[in-house]
């Protein structure tokens, strides 16, 4: 290219058909600026506990679709004692029958069978309406959360995602 087509005055530019430029400009308008809402967890770490604030579980129950990822959801409304969580966890988890009720059980069912079961393509995991009660207070449900802290951890070493949402009630 010579200089002289590279140094041109400012507002001059080259003429261009005007049908593509249209065309062109037209596409661009459609074309939102802010992407779809299709992908939630873009920029969330995969292996994360934090509090559900700015999404909304059936948009994290779709990414964790499109992700090919396990979708498990269990919403604690009802429950008032640590054995009210548990039991809510495993019913609407679908632990085993054998599932111990306590906190070591829960962390065992998150990790170790699911790891023998074969590869695992990761986790959205969320928690609404954790309880505050006196039966369920703030030490229950810091341990409640720690279960699935470890539980990510545990799954960050194998190097699968694994994000864990939640909400108080």
């Amino acid at each position: 290219m010579k200089a002289r087509e590279l140094f041109q005055p400012v507002g001059h530019h080259p003429p261009q058909p005007t049908g593509f430029l249209n065309q062109e400009k037209a596409a661009e308008m459609d074309t939102p600026l802010r992407p779809p809402q299709d992908m939630p967890l873009k920029g969330v770490r995969t292996n994360i506990v934090q509090s559900i604030r700015a999404f909304h579980a059936h948009d994290l129950q779709e990414a964790a679709a499109q992700l090919g990822q396990h979708f498990l959801y269990a919403n604690l409304a009802q429950a008032q004692t640590k054995q009210d969580v548990l039991e809510s966890i495993a019913a609407q988890f679908t632990f085993p029958p054998h599932f111990g009720k306590n906190f070591d059980a829960l962390y065992d069912c998150m990790t170790d069978p699911l790891h023998k079961s074969g590869p695992q393509p990761g986790f959205v995991v969320v928690l609404e309406q954790i309880p505050a009660t006196a039966k369920f207070d703030k030490e229950a449900r810091e341990q409640l959360l720690d279960i699935f802290r470890d539980a990510a951890d545990y799954w960050n070493d194998r190097k699968i995602a694994f994000r864990c949402f939640y909400s108080f009630l």
